[in-house]
């Protein structure tokens, strides 16, 4: 079942959404040629620590996995989702995907968003906007009385119809007390299926968009995600409130995407 959140709840789930919105923000504006993926997790890890918030990231262990060692997943160029931060430095030309959860008050806020460093290719750059309207057009289903099919079929729709691919391996979820909440919210579907959504439903919407196949493979670290053909990949998401008056971003901040 679906929890649906109280007034209450969601108050301290848009403080969550917040914060974890504001994070990024701060970490995307950093990303030049040159940083490491493990620059942008020290500074994750600080604004973390004064914000007096609890990582969702590090050490999550489902499944027999290690226990993730960050509290961003880093994720570059081929590399789809769950990349760990280290001393690899961006250059020019690469995508970049920053994928970031925080827990404030006891409720996860999770969000993710993908950078060009600098210039990039044509197809690149046709990647990332085609990847950002699939999450816009499945945000706009996330309203009462739209089924969860409704959702993945328009993020679907979106992505194929630009000639990418959409990720079946990782899918987005309900939230709330917990990262990962029932049911899964895939970014594939048919129209009019699955279960009816109702106001007080949470979920994180993120669509993961391959230039090439879907298909993905897991790397030795037990974590990175790759694409199959090694093409590139874009990843962007959203903490979404369904509210009577429409979807409400709680990870968006003013004036940004």
């Amino acid at each position: 079942m679906i929890q649906i959140k109280s007034k209450r709840e969601l108050d301290k789930m848009r403080e969550a959404g917040r914060h974890v919105g504001e994070i990024l923000v701060l970490m995307a504006a950093q990303v030049k040629p040159g940083v490491t993926t493990g620059e942008l997790d020290k500074l994750a890890r600080e604004e973390i620590r004064k914000r007096k918030l609890t990582s969702s990231f590090l050490n999550y262990a489902p499944g027999g996995q290690p226990p993730f060692p960050a509290v961003l997943c880093a994720s570059v160029n081929e590399e789809i989702v769950h990349g760990i931060p280290g001393p690899r430095r961006v250059v020019e030309g690469d995508v970049l995907k920053l994928d970031f959860g925080a827990i404030c008050d006891g409720y996860h806020g999770d969000a993710a968003l993908s950078v060009a460093v600098g210039p990039v290719d044509d197809e690149s750059r046709r990647l990332l906007r085609v990847t950002h309207d699939a999450l816009e057009a499945g945000i706009r289903e996330l309203v009462p009385g739209k089924r969860l099919g409704d959702v993945g079929a328009a993020v679907q729709d979106c992505v194929e119809r630009a000639g990418f691919s959409v990720v079946r391996d990782f899918v987005g979820h309900a939230i709330g007390t917990a990262m990962h909440e029932p049911p899964q919210l895939p970014n594939f579907g048919k129209a009019g299926r699955g279960q009816r959504l109702r106001e007080g439903m949470v979920f994180a919407i993120e669509p993961m968009v391959n230039a090439g196949t879907w298909q993905v493979e897991v790397l030795a670290d037990g974590w990175t995600a790759v694409t199959a053909d090694r093409r590139r990949s874009a990843h962007f998401e959203h903490t979404v409130a369904i509210t009577d008056h429409g979807p409400e971003i709680l990870t968006r901040v003013p004036g940004t995407h």
